[in-house]
């Protein structure tokens, strides 16, 4: 795996630090491309020269060019309708070959110091709602995605900065979705 990875000419995104990085930004263009209000998407993260060795086959059928390095994402299958989130991670077992996986999800975010307005005793659909209906609510999408050996990235793109270049990066950003991606391969 190189540790600086190329930037394709043409794709318009930027370089990335990292394979990793470069993978999350890689799914959040394409997602980027089918819109919003769509369900959870699924990635399985492979190295690109192992995958190139093992299954040239694929490798063509993925279009990747011979010189590509780092990380390779594969969607897997639509997550299940109405599958909880949490209970669904839970199922995952990953094949050795799978270095990493990545998670798009969008969720409803709140400044902070919204926290100070939280209905007392709520109960989650009661906080559901609030959220969906306060005036500074955010709609963000997430691509969250982690390696096997407790690397982790997120890319997440704010709906109303809905282009490339106001994409925020960073490992800590939601902690918890990492954390649940890095069970998978427990």
């Amino acid at each position: 795996m190189s540790d600086a990875p190329q930037t394709p000419a043409g794709s318009g995104l930027p370089p990335a630090a990292t394979p990793l990085t470069r993978a999350a930004l890689e799914i959040d263009e394409y997602a980027a491309t089918l819109g919003w209000d769509l369900p959870a998407r699924l990635f399985a993260l492979v190295d690109t020269a192992a995958l190139r060795k093992a299954d040239p086959k694929l490798v063509r059928q993925l279009e990747l060019d011979d010189e590509a390095t780092g990380l390779t994402p594969v969607e897997q299958e639509e997550l299940p309708a109405g599958a909880e989130l949490d209970r669904f991670l839970g199922t995952i077992a990953w094949p050795d070959q799978v270095v990493g996986c990545a998670l798009v999800v969008e969720r409803l975010m709140l400044p902070p110091g919204a926290e100070q307005s939280r209905p007392k005793n709520a109960t989650e659909k009661e906080l559901a709602d609030w959220v969906a209906g306060h005036p500074q609510r955010q709609e963000v999408r997430i691509t969250a995605a982690v390696l096997r050996d407790g690397s982790r990235e997120i890319a997440l793109r704010l709906r109303e900065k809905d282009v490339a270049r106001e994409v925020l990066t960073g490992p800590d950003l939601v902690p918890a979705l990492t954390e649940a991606l890095l069970a998978t391969f427990a």
